[in-house]
């Protein structure tokens, strides 16, 4: 037997040869993906690094217009009614009848329910009937007076009993006036029994059955009436943005106030600015606003959520969608496609945006074509294939599947198929707002 020494040596001795054999199998293998065959150009063979460079990217272009674009603010609202009224009784008693169902739109003056009457009945009978007593009184002492002023005058009787009778009369002038007041007041104690809305609006859950006791005092009440026609919309705005809306304001101009739903996306009413408050707020910066709204279809709530678009201004200008705007190192930029379908890459600078438009304030002519969708495998003065109108998406170059997953999309997330795109973050949009932290390649 071999020591064991001797015994490891022969084992790696053997391993060698098999070693060296694979390494010349992936060199081999290597050569055979990447060689070339004898005088083609590079960009003839499609699975190559420079063949797929070489050959035009299908791109989507929109050209650019002049057109108008709305300067709208965005801010998120709160739906608030005008009027709301908790309804309580003013008197005490038993509730024996409630005359509305549960969610019912009423009108001003309208009977929600009554309490029991027959106490404040009692107690306004008895009120009437001390003022007619009194009343009565009155006009006997009226009398006397007249026979002792004529007796006065005849010296048969005292000048002292003249002005007692009349001292009299005036008492009972008092005691009369107020009967009256108690009697007017029986009367209102009585009214109170029936309970009426005090505003026009829309009722809403019962809080108290037939048969309780309720009280003057009682902070429950029995229903809540809320107005929902008009109504209003509460929201915010920063502080910078208040010169812009306050100078429309002082010129009388009437701002439209659009309301989205939860997603921003379904437009659910349409009303006017209406005021601003006298303050900002030094917590937060902002201020708020109030803007109203007819609510003829009744979709807005008290309390609800709303996305608020403030159209401040129409403005003219030169417009690319949204899609087209990269962010880079150098800022907000596109592609340019020129004559010979070759790219550009363009700085510009952007205004406002909106529904998928934006605004070019500098770096770009009327006319001119960017690229929209295919934007990923752009280099600097590379020749593109403009994809037809029809087209749903650019195609991709041949190689492409096997070099990586293709374009999906030209807003949204895309995915990399060149190889020396690899590590680059690409783009983002969220809200119609170009974004994103690719750095542009120029050459």
């Amino acid at each position: 037997m071999l020591e064991p020494g001797l015994e490891h040596q022969q084992k790696r001795r053997r391993r060698w040869p098999w070693l060296l054999a694979a390494l010349i199998l992936i060199a081999g293998g290597y050569w055979l993906a990447t060689r070339q065959p004898a005088g083609t150009a590079g960009g003839d063979n499609p699975f190559s690094r420079r063949g797929m460079l070489g050959a035009p990217v299908p791109v989507k272009v929109a050209s650019v217009e002049q057109g108008k674009i709305d300067f709208v603010l965005k801010a998120v609202g709160t739906v608030t009614a005008y009027n709301t009224v908790v309804v309580r009784s003013q008197v005490d008693g038993e509730l024996v009848e409630v005359a509305f169902d549960e969610g019912q739109k009423v009108a001003k003056g309208d009977l929600l329910a009554r309490v029991d009457p027959r106490s404040y009945q009692i107690a306004l009978d008895q009120a009437q009937g001390t003022l007619q007593q009194h009343q009565a009184e009155l006009r006997n002492a009226r009398r006397d007076l007249q026979r002792y002023q004529q007796l006065f005058k005849q010296n048969s009787i005292a000048r002292q009993q003249v002005d007692t009778q009349s001292s009299l009369v005036q008492q009972l002038q008092g005691a009369v006036v107020s009967d009256k007041a108690a009697v007017d007041n029986a009367e209102l104690q009585l009214s109170y029994t029936r309970i009426t809305a005090p505003i026009s609006g829309r009722l809403g859950l019962r809080a108290v059955d037939v048969g309780n006791i309720i009280n003057a005092s009682s902070t429950d009440g029995v229903v809540t009436i809320t107005q929902i026609q008009p109504i209003s919309v509460l929201f915010s705005l920063p502080q910078a943005q208040l010169p812009q809306v306050a100078e429309k304001m002082r010129q009388g101009v009437p701002l439209q106030v659009a309301l989205y739903d939860s997603a921003d996306l379904k437009q659910i009413a349409t009303g006017r600015l209406e005021s601003i408050d006298n303050q900002i707020n030094v917590d937060t910066g902002t201020v708020r606003l109030k803007a109203r709204f007819d609510n003829e279809d009744e979709l807005l709530f008290p309390n609800a959520f709303v996305n608020v678009h403030l159209r401040v201004d129409t403005l003219e200008a030169l417009l690319v969608p949204t899609a087209a705007i990269q962010q880079g190192s150098i800022g907000a930029f596109v592609y340019v496609v020129d004559d010979s379908n070759k790219v550009h890459l363009q700085a510009i600078e952007t205004g406002h945006v909106e529904n998928g438009r934006s605004s070019v304030v500098s770096g770009l002519k009327q006319g001119q074509r960017v690229v929209v969708e295919g934007v990923d495998r752009l280099r600097e003065g590379a020749t593109v294939e403009v994809a037809a109108a029809g087209d749903d998406s650019p195609s991709a170059p041949p190689g492409a599947s096997s070099a990586g997953p293709a374009q999906s999309g030209g807003a949204g997330s895309r995915a990399d198929s060149g190889p020396d795109r690899a590590g680059q973050e690409q783009p983002s949009r969220k809200g119609g707002t170009a974004q994103g932290s690719r750095k542009p390649d120029q050459g």
